[in-house]
């Protein structure tokens, strides 16, 4: 399904692109390599393909570009071949964290609000700290990602308004938005992916001051934008800041059940908060959520693709990561019908790329996942 060989003339920024280039097909070559389905020869030269120019290492790059995504591909290859590559890329990010770190604070400082891609999972810091957490776990580098995360949570007052922290000046098209940005709730791009990164590092032992409070305070966020019933809960996707101010949703019901910005993404982060936190009626909460999205043909009927980001893999994968943590059996149960739903997705409409988010990559790493590849959904904040 996945390329064996790389183009010879591909796009510029194609090579260390993650989300839609060389990097995520060379992931899937890497831990096809490493169960034994594929070899380390095409593996090595998909890293090739990776660094055929200079790495860019400037501070706009982020984990699904640039350094860190070339690093993040690399270390996740577990392949001793890569140490060196990985020890010098790493320098580099340690420079370009700091520089962006230092940015955050002063924009902080200013009280002014943040751009989406200061922090979020695909370009912003957010993916920056899934790195670190991933490579380095309990350094001090991650622990500045998290302490600024941290800051972020703090409320901010914009046109006499007091806000979320992380209420972005940005449209959801990530441009500077005249009509008083948004707050995206979703892994991909909102405030989710803040949660999930802050729970897994707690989990795994990666603490900083601040760090419990502000994982219940976006989960507690979360609740007041709860919509639906009890029993199937939903969000919605993004809140304006008119819904903001009037304290109403004009989404009238789920959207589409996607990892990057609907229900199942959502629900993961909050049963990650919920372990960390040791919360348990949280925990059900969360797992009942997605069960009742698996079990709700209208919410399934608005996935058209295969794909990772937005269709049948990444509700799958997403289902995987939390029925392996669940309490609640459904959502095990559900998981061979998903399966069976992608695999017929599949036989009507292949990807018309081969990236990990949106093409073959992302769905032969989820078809395909073995406890040697569990790693490489880290870049997706569902491993926990």
């Amino acid at each position: 399904m996945i390329p064996l060989a790389p183009p010879s003339d591909p796009p510029p920024g194609w090579d260390q692109s993650l989300s839609t280039g060389a990097a995520g097909i060379a992931l899937a070559h890497m831990l096809a390599a490493r169960t034994g389905r594929g070899d380390w020869a095409t593996a090595h030269t998909w890293a090739a393909a990776m660094t055929r120019d200079a790495v860019l290492a400037h501070p706009d790059c982020g984990l699904f570009h640039g350094a860190p995504a070339v690093a993040f591909t690399l270390h996740t290859a577990a392949q001793p071949a890569y140490h060196d590559a990985l020890n010098t890329l790493d320098g580099h990010i340690t420079r370009l964290t700091r520089a962006r770190l230092d940015a955050a604070h002063q924009r902080i400082d200013r009280g002014e609000l943040p751009r989406m891609r200061e922090f979020d999972l695909i370009s912003g810091l957010t993916g920056i700290g899934v790195y670190l957490l991933h490579r380095h776990g309990h350094g001090d580098l991650p622990g500045q990602v998290l302490s600024y995360l941290v800051r972020l949570a703090k409320p901010l007052t914009a046109g006499g308004e007091v806000l979320p922290g992380w209420w972005t000046s940005d449209g959801t098209d990530g441009r500077p938005c005249p009509d008083g940005g948004h707050s995206g709730l979703g892994m991909a791009h909102g405030i989710a992916g803040p949660l999930a990164l802050m729970a897994t590092a707690l989990r795994r032992g990666t603490t900083v001051p601040g760090h419990t409070e502000t994982i219940e305070q976006i989960s507690t966020w979360l609740d007041t934008w709860r919509q639906g019933r009890k029993d199937s809960p939903w969000w919605p996707e993004t809140v304006s800041r008119t819904e903001h101010h009037e304290g109403t949703v004009r989404q009238h019901g789920p959207g589409r059940p996607s990892w990057c910005y609907g229900t199942p993404g959502l629900a993961r982060a909050q049963q990650l908060a919920a372990l960390a936190l040791g919360d348990t009626d949280r925990q059900r909460h969360a797992e009942q959520a997605l069960a009742a999205c698996l079990a709700d043909t209208r919410q399934l009927a608005l996935l058209g693709d295969p794909s990772l980001c937005h269709g049948w893999a990444g509700l799958l994968q997403t289902a995987r990561r939390m029925a392996a943590d669940a309490h609640d059996p459904q959502i095990v149960a559900r998981l061979p019908e998903v399966r069976q739903r992608l695999e017929a997705h599949l036989h009507h409409r292949i990807p018309d790329n081969d990236g990990l988010l949106e093409g073959t990559a992302g769905i032969e790493l989820t078809c395909s996942a073995t406890a040697e590849t569990a790693a490489w959904d880290t870049c997706l904040l569902l491993a926990g």
